[in-house]
């Protein structure tokens, strides 16, 4: 799943291309919108909220898409072939004179009144990469419940939104815990070391997209420590990174054994 920073990108890479512009096509493949016609309205911008993708357009509308699992949106210029995927995936095609958006497997993409935007994205917590981004108030959400698993609790966007699995894993790394550790069981101050950890590395990486890093340096061969390595040395210690998936939740976890404390799932 798209984690926080390149849902921002995305929605950069859209407002610079569309926002301003009237709209020459609109097509919404999907049952429920199939016959709405957006062309001849302006785009007036692309928002993120945490891993929501919020396109205003003129009119009091709002186009919601969410990239879940592995939903894109790609900006071709007109000379350009489209590339993302077979044409039996694309979901949604917003044109204007001078560039075309294709979204491709958007698992999420309603038209609503903009009005309407709380009901879709209002229950999700302090947006890591927005303007509204309250430290404070995240920290205090995943303290909320002390029982929780710290991964668990990262990835809850109704606590802080933009986490995804690999900052997930990258985080409790850097906290030398694994992900099953209680909250309540970290040490004082790693909460709120570990949030202002997650707000940094997301800034650092927003105009990434696929180039993110956590370690240090720029050695293109170390990016992450632990996720996406398994059976490779850790970085630090050398003993092989684990992994473990977790059945019915489509979530994947990459934990040092020899660095991080706590239970294994």
């Amino acid at each position: 799943m798209p984690e926080g920073d390149t849902v921002w990108l995305t929605a950069r890479r859209l407002h610079t291309a569309l926002a301003g512009k009237l709209l020459t096509r609109s097509d919404l493949r999907v049952p429920r919108f199939a016959t709405a016609d957006l062309t001849g309205r302006t785009l007036l911008d692309v928002t993120p909220r945490g891993k929501h993708l919020l396109t205003r357009i003129e009119g009091g509308l709002t186009l919601h898409s969410h990239l879940q699992m592995d939903g894109a949106w790609r900006v071709f210029t007109p000379d350009e072939r489209w590339s993302g995927g077979p044409g039996h995936q694309i979901r949604a095609i917003l044109a204007t004179t001078t560039h075309t958006a294709v979204g491709y497997r958007l698992p999420v993409l309603e038209l609503i009144r903009t009005s309407e935007e709380p009901a879709v994205v209002g229950h999700l917590g302090p947006d890591l990469l927005g303007p509204d981004w309250d430290f404070e108030e995240a920290v205090r959400r995943v303290c909320a419940d002390p029982v929780r698993p710290l991964g668990e609790a990262l990835l809850d966007q109704r606590n802080l939104a933009g986490i995804g699995n690999v900052y997930k894993c990258e985080l409790a790394f850097l906290a030398r815990v694994t992900p099953w550790l209680p909250v309540g069981d970290l040490p004082p101050g790693v909460p709120e070391r570990l949030i202002a950890t997650a707000h940094r590395l997301l800034e650092a990486n927003k105009e990434r997209f696929d180039r993110r890093t956590i370690t240090p340096g720029d050695r293109p061969d170390r990016k992450l420590y632990v996720y996406g390595r398994k059976n490779q040395p850790c970085y630090r210690c050398g003993t092989p990174i684990l992994r473990k998936e977790e059945t019915g939740k489509d979530r994947i976890s990459y934990w040092c054994p020899g660095c991080q404390s706590g239970p294994t799932g």
